[in-house]
């Protein structure tokens, strides 16, 4: 079995490859979570349920979590920096040509290619960061590079929210094709310069490929990793995916003050990107765990029950802070449990984590057409808080 590359504590050569990966993540994650404040729009405009709507969500994620399965052994074998840029260049395409489509189905059908495109990037950018940070100093590493996914969801929500007020979703999706092969020219420049140290190849067996991942899940303790993401995507997302419908619905609110609402979610995971350091020190990981499961709670009982759209911004934020209290833990842990096939091991975890997003935002979807939104933003916060409780016990 091969060694896993060298590792030190990141140099500024090093620092400038992570950080156009985190660029890379930035537009990635906009154009999947672009989508969520326009839900509406898009039921609007096809003339279907927002149920029905939200099928442009679930085949993104979808789509995202079975391309991993190709990918992470391709990354091991092929060097998961230069499958990045690559997939940054089929993503620039796959994400543009949204802004075609004609009718609902052919808008799912380009999200599922856009999320099949962009699955690669963030699972192999964090398996890059595995292979070049120390696991002692990756945590606060792992937090600035999801720097970049948070401003992604960010810039997703507000500017999605903006653009469908002014100039429409379809120049939405054409500005994010732009900065995809923007980023995507960066990283093969980068890739060509001596700054990203060349990968040991890993001879990749695709005959024996199901059964390396079902040899992952022998691993200990990666069965608890894999479970407790899969859930955690699918209450988080399978949520939160549809709170700017419910502030359009029940608040009548313009399309940009939805979109400005939920970037405040980025906003609390921004500050908790900025603090996880500090953090880290002072919380010991389980007690950490347990404040963001809380917060989480506190976050979603208060979509519910608060009765004027004003108050519902700092709890938003609160959401992105608590979110990524434990996201960043569990994504941290994730790093290690396979240090000589990183790349696959972290593309399961993402895949599983999308499809329990892509299950989440079904079943919501149908809770909120049957039931309506309290009732299920209510269910979703006890869910996360009794998922922190047992990762948090079980996690050390």
């Amino acid at each position: 079995m091969p060694k896993p590359p060298q590792k030190s504590t990141p140099s500024g050569a090093a620092r400038r490859s992570i950080a156009l990966l985190s660029a890379a993540a930035f537009v990635a994650t906009a154009s999947l979570r672009v989508a969520d404040p326009l839900l509406p729009q898009f039921a609007h405009e096809f003339g279907v349920s927002l149920g029905t709507a939200s099928t442009v969500v679930t085949s993104s994620a979808m789509a995202y979590a079975v391309a991993q399965t190709f990918y992470g052994p391709v990354g091991d074998r092929f060097g998961k920096y230069r499958v990045v840029a690559i997939t940054a260049f089929c993503s620039a395409i796959s994400v543009a040509a949204a802004a075609l489509s004609p009718g609902l189905v052919s808008l799912a059908l380009l999200r599922l290619l856009a999320g099949t495109t962009a699955a690669a990037i963030i699972p192999l950018s964090m398996a890059y960061i595995g292979d070049v940070v120390p696991f002692e100093s990756r945590q606060p590493v792992l937090a600035r590079f999801m720097s970049g996914q948070i401003l992604g969801i960010l810039f997703g929500q507000a500017v999605g929210g903006m653009f469908a007020d002014t100039l429409g979703w379809r120049a939405m999706f054409a500005l994010l094709g732009a900065l995809f092969m923007a980023i995507a020219l960066l990283l093969w420049g980068e890739l060509r310069s001596p700054r990203v140290p060349p990968s040991p190849p890993v001879k990749v067996s695709w005959r024996g490929l199901p059964q390396r991942y079902f040899g992952l899940v022998g691993v200990p303790g990666v069965p608890r990793i894999f479970l407790t993401v899969t859930v955690e995507g699918c209450l988080f997302f399978g949520g939160f995916t549809f709170l700017g419908a419910y502030l359009r619905h029940r608040f009548d609110l313009p399309y940009s003050a939805v979109g400005g609402i939920l970037a405040c979610f980025g906003i609390g995971g921004l500050v908790y990107s900025l603090t996880a350091p500090a953090v880290v020190r002072r919380l010991p990981e389980p007690q950490n765990v347990y404040v963001g499961g809380a917060l989480l709670a506190i976050s979603f009982a208060a979509f519910a029950l608060l009765p004027a759209w004003w108050m519902l911004p700092p709890f938003v934020a609160i959401v992105g802070f608590g979110f990524y209290v434990v996201h960043n833990t569990l994504q941290n842990h994730a790093t290690q449990m396979a240090p000589h096939e990183r790349g696959t091991a972290l593309s399961v975890f993402a895949a599983l984590f999308y499809l329990g997003q892509a299950i989440g935002v079904g079943a919501c979807g149908l809770m909120v057409d049957q039931l309506g939104y309290r009732p299920m933003f209510l269910g979703i916060g006890c869910g996360l808080l009794a998922l922190a409780v047992l990762f948090g016990r079980t996690g050390r």
